[in-house]
């Protein structure tokens, strides 16, 4: 059983245009929210996490790899932890939902991608929940 998901979404399409949308994302919890451009496909940004903030991840344009791994111990995870990818296009709207507990890992799989994400912490409380750990700590799909 996981505690992270998918919460999935739609388009129309009509002669006006397309319209993406996930209705059943409640953004009540949320309280900031920023935007990722990668320079470019090469670029891996591994691994962040956090005990308690939860986080959204919304593939605005193009395509995103995310890698979760569920932390056993914040202070001294073990190094046998084991990713899990998750991967989101945009033309595909779903916003993957994160809770604390685990670190991530982003990596653009297509060129001029963004990734919005949304957090329920505001910076302060976020500086002091943030865990960075080195690229190479675990392995993951890319």
């Amino acid at each position: 059983m996981t505690d992270y998901g998918l919460i999935t979404g739609d388009v129309f399409e009509d002669e006006r245009g397309t319209l993406r949308f996930v209705n059943s994302f409640d953004m009540a919890q949320i309280v900031r929210f920023y935007e990722i451009s990668p320079k470019s496909q090469d670029v891996i940004r591994a691994w962040q996490g956090h005990q308690h903030e939860k986080k959204w991840f919304y593939c605005l344009s193009g395509t995103f790899v995310i890698n979760l791994v569920k932390i056993d111990n914040f202070i001294n995870p073990s190094d046998q932890l084991v990713s899990k990818k998750i991967e989101l296009n945009s033309k595909t709207p779903a916003i993957l939902e994160v809770p604390g507990g685990y670190a991530t890992g982003i990596k653009a799989s297509s060129e001029d991608s963004r990734l919005q994400v949304f957090s329920n912490f505001g910076l302060q409380e976020s500086a002091a929940d943030d865990f960075r750990f080195p690229s190479e700590k675990w392995s993951a799909e890319w």
